[in-house]
């Protein structure tokens, strides 16, 4: 009997396509949808309908550069950059989000980032 083996990659591709089924952003409720590297984290805040992008922010923008370098962990600058998601969607005029987690767990740095964007002003 042969084993499958499914690579991390091709487990979360298929957990964001199922997730993608079920959520979408509308002009009034926009999809937060969170990107993770080794690296960044980066959250985007989307109007599916119109397919566009609202408003936008990573741990490497430069306004939370020095926010960023202080932090002593990657989840500490998760939570720094989802406040900054919130106070870029604040200014977009934007208060509920639909979050989207991608496929990643909601754990860690993911759920450091809705935190941050929930202490920020957002309701997910």
């Amino acid at each position: 009997m042969a084993v499958k083996v499914i690579s991390k990659k091709l487990a979360r591709e298929r957990r964001r396509r199922h997730i993608r089924k079920k959520v979408r952003g509308t002009q009034e409720r926009p999809r937060l949808v969170v990107y993770r590297s080794n690296n960044a984290i980066y959250g985007q805040i989307i109007n599916d309908i119109k397919g566009e992008t609202l408003a936008a922010a990573s741990t490497l923008s430069s306004s939370i550069r020095e926010d960023i370098e202080k932090a002593e962990s990657k989840v500490e600058q998760a939570k720094i950059a989802g406040s900054l998601l919130a106070k870029v969607a604040k200014d977009h005029k934007i208060t509920k989000v639909v979050f989207d987690r991608a496929g990643y767990r909601y754990h860690g740095r993911v759920k450091a980032f809705a935190d941050g964007a929930r202490e920020g002003g957002l309701e997910l």
